[in-house]
């Protein structure tokens, strides 16, 4: 019986399924670069998993019913951001079949000029998030179109997807109707506007940086004329019915937000609006997509699923535009659900052996003042996403960890909160296998490598976080 009890891993054994899984993901990235996500990524979570599985029943004598059941655990908490995924797949091309997406495309060529497109991209994205709560509804929508425009100006994707990303999770980390700032300031035990109130300090200084940074390359970085940009207006027009009428399914879809229907709800409720729309003003597009000469009832039903699920391709005349509106639907979103399935896996064993644990237990041991506390922080926010592969599990786990260690130090629970907030949730878009950095990459069709060094807002966050906390700008302990 003594010899069944579990052995807690040392964190030098508790490094090795990572260390294995990094140098995995260095050889799948070397040789299949933005294809990683097509199965390479997800054999080296696996391969990964199976090597802590090995250690922790082999070494640890830890039960696999127990791993079995972290796992589980992992794959319930992320089954409704998969289905979140696969809708947002059928709204990229319901929304742009339907004319909706060109339409946003057109009217944004008209109105945003090129060198403030970059900081006008951001402001909008931190708007939309700041209103709705949501990074991933607001890069979905407005964030795809704007991805478009700035596509169509000739501005290096990178950037633009980058712009998007930093004002999305600005408006997200403020936003009262935010998942994860609720999460985090519930998790630690902080009322919510103490928390969005401190995080001010941090996320304001962070996003003017970010701004600053995007006007200097509006006005630097190469972009077409305005004679390239109206031809591609006209191309859009040539093919899709352009109408402002298409304007109301963005609208509704916002209202629903507004009135904080769950994200589930929303997004397939944008789905069917935008399927109304495309039957009313896009007929001969959906023939096209069905593959007949004349639309009738079988036909369009065929064309509707067909464009909720499957890849569409359609002809412009134009080379860059017909890379564009194509569209993948909900099956181009397979291979980002089958890596969050896979790092779901790799993120449960590791939790439930206790190796996680175990390694996190080495920021423990470095908490003495405020910025090694806000270091340690944010150096575990960083390490969770990277091992969980999940945003809301690091934030909980930071939250625990880190609680009642502050509270022993004497340093208020907002200080917790925002730091978690400043790594854990801004950081994990930056990962490439991080669920949210599968999304983003997969919604807007930039590899995250790709983006990662333009999301300005994300990069600077936690720095800024460790800026304040050094010079202990209103950073008090408790008497």
């Amino acid at each position: 019986m003594k010899n069944s009890t579990p052995k807690i891993p040392s964190p030098w054994l508790s490094a090795i399924p990572l260390a294995i899984l990094t140098a995995l993901l260095c050889l799948v990235i070397r040789c299949f670069g933005g294809g990683a996500i097509d199965g390479g990524s997800q054999i080296a979570l696996l391969s990964a998993s199976s090597v802590c599985v090995m250690i922790a029943i082999g070494i640890c004598r830890c039960r696999w019913a127990v791993l079995e059941e972290s796992i589980v655990d992992n794959i319930r908490a992320s089954a409704s951001a998969i289905i979140i995924l696969l809708l947002i797949g059928a709204i990229a091309g319901t929304w742009m079949v339907g004319g909706i997406v060109p339409t946003m495309i057109c009217y944004g060529l008209r109105i945003l000029h090129p060198s403030f497109f970059l900081v006008a991209t951001a402001l909008i994205c931190a708007g939309v998030s700041l209103m709705t709560g949501s990074s991933w509804t607001t890069i979905a929508t407005i964030g795809v179109a704007l991805m478009g425009i700035g596509r169509a100006m000739g501005f290096p994707e990178g950037w633009v997807a980058g712009a998007i990303i930093s004002g999305a999770y600005f408006g997200d980390k403020l936003s009262l109707l935010s998942d994860t700032t609720v999460l985090a300031s519930s998790t630690v035990g902080v009322g919510i506007f103490a928390h969005i109130r401190y995080m001010l300090l941090t996320t304001v200084p962070s996003m003017l940086v970010a701004l600053a940074v995007f006007a200097v390359a509006g006005f630097s970085l190469d972009h077409l004329d305005g004679e390239h940009t109206a031809l591609y207006a006209e191309t859009l027009r040539a093919t899709f019915r352009i109408s402002p009428w298409l304007l109301l399914v963005p609208l509704a879809t916002g209202i629903l937000i507004a009135r904080r229907l769950p994200a589930i709800v929303t997004l397939f409720a944008a789905v069917v609006f935008a399927c109304i729309a495309m039957l009313a003003a896009q007929p001969g597009l959906i023939a096209r997509v069905a593959g007949v000469g004349q639309l009738d009832f079988l036909s369009g039903f065929k064309g509707v699923l067909m464009t909720c699920f499957g890849p569409t391709a359609l002809e412009t005349g134009n080379p860059q535009l017909d890379e564009l509106v194509a569209t993948r639907g909900m099956s181009g979103m397979l291979n980002t659900v089958w890596l969050i399935l896979c790092a779901m896996c790799f993120g449960g064993v590791m939790t439930g052996s206790g190796m996680l644990r175990s390694l996190t237990g080495i920021f423990l041991r470095v908490v003495r003042r405020p910025f090694s506390a806000v270091a340690s922080t944010v150096g575990a926010g960083l390490f969770f996403n990277l091992c969980t592969a999940d945003q809301y599990i690091s934030i909980i786990l930071s939250g625990r960890l880190f609680r009642d260690l502050y509270a022993r130090r004497g340093f208020e629970a907002r200080l917790l909160s925002r730091s978690v907030e400043d790594s854990a949730t801004v950081c994990s878009v930056l990962i490439p296998w991080n669920s949210c950095g599968m999304t983003q990459a997969t919604v807007l069709g930039v590899s995250t490598f790709v983006y990662l060094p333009y999301c300005i807002f994300n990069l600077v966050s936690p720095l800024m976080s460790l800026l304040v906390a050094a010079v202990g700008w209103r950073i008090y302990r408790k008497q």
